[in-house]
């Protein structure tokens, strides 16, 4: 029974990585107990010794120090140089909105290299600060089923479906451009073309988030009689991003027509029923109830003034502010 125990101490001794010492054999002396050994078991003995010595001469796993643990920041929260929290941005996750009409510029062509390479330079300075951006692309400038409906017998449905891949022609530009200055993007389309960009996945695509690559989601939701903007509203919820950032050619939202009342009046914040009720057109109504019931925040903001993508994308005030308050982040429920 003493040299089981014995046996035992060995084993355990032998199979530590870690341990240096040599086995404590109890009472019995080195010989007696090496006789009371079959010769299976004195080679597996030797095995053993010579490869915990071994292990003394190479390098040994580093272990974290506990102490070094509890001084690493938590998932949210950025260290400065002396060691001390600092607030992180207001929103860590964003979904970005840009209409198809932006990406024209000036209308002289369907897409502005100049556009694309301004959205891609902003985006790439807030990746670097660990802002995971999405972005949801509109396909206006190229074809607008809703505009081309009824027209030599095309029928909405189909119209919708030219316009989705309007939609993909705008995401692989966009991440042809952005791939241009080293920027990972991925983009998913929200019905198959294998041969082109990977198929809609919402765990791949918060997976393609964490590793730091931008994701750009195209053919809207898969669906006819669906806008972009409501695509950009579902993402956003299926991703858990915080804030929905719609980048178009105005300022902000207004209380009127600007092109029509040089006195318009440009609004700081809104609330979704103000919205709904006054019939503003910010974003179809469907979209707006989605980002409602989800309490989602809309950040509507001029996409041709350098600078306001990465302001938007940061939480800084640029533009309107739609169901939520410049100084505090809306909670998500």
């Amino acid at each position: 029974m003493a040299s089981f125990v014995c046996l035992n101490s060995i084993t355990s001794c032998c199979s530590s990585p870690f341990s240096k010492q040599k086995p404590f054999l109890g009472g019995s002396s080195p010989n007696a107990f090496s006789h009371a050994l079959t010769s299976s078991q004195r080679s597996r003995l030797l095995l053993c010794s010579s490869s915990s010595s071994s292990s003394d001469n190479s390098d040994t796993i580093r272990l974290r120090h506990p102490a070094q643990m509890s001084s690493m920041a938590p998932f949210g929260v950025t260290m400065n140089e002396g060691g001390l929290s600092r607030p992180s941005h207001k929103w860590q996750r964003v979904l970005l909105k840009v209409s198809g009409e932006a990406l024209a510029g000036d209308q002289l062509q369907n897409i502005d290299p100049k556009i694309t390479m301004a959205i891609a330079r902003e985006v790439a300075a807030v990746t670097r600060l660990g802002i995971e951006v999405a972005i949801v692309v509109g396909g206006g400038n190229i074809f607008r089923g809703s505009s081309w409906a009824g027209s030599s017998g095309l029928d909405r449905s189909s119209a919708d479906y030219i316009g989705m891949l309007a939609t993909v022609m705008n995401a692989i530009f966009l991440q042809a451009t952005m791939e241009s200055i080293g920027i990972p993007t991925r983009v998913q389309t929200a019905f198959r073309m294998s041969e082109v960009a990977e198929p809609y996945i919402r765990r791949r695509a918060v997976r393609h988030l964490e590793k730091g690559r931008v994701v750009i989601f195209a053919a809207g939701t898969g669906n006819p009689f669906f806008t972009t903007d409501t695509a950009a509203a579902l993402r956003c919820a299926e991703i858990n991003a915080e804030v929905v950032l719609k980048a178009t050619n105005v300022d902000g939202v207004y209380d009127d027509n600007p092109k029509r009342n040089p006195d318009a009046r440009l609004l700081d914040t809104l609330t979704y029923h103000e919205v709904t009720s006054k019939e503003l057109s910010v974003m179809d109504m469907t979209a707006i109830t989605l980002c409602q019931e989800n309490n989602i925040p809309v950040v509507v903001f001029n996409l041709n003034k350098p600078g306001n993508i990465s302001r938007a994308i940061k939480g800084e005030k640029v533009g309107t502010l739609i169901g939520g308050t410049w100084n505090s982040t809306v909670a998500r429920t």
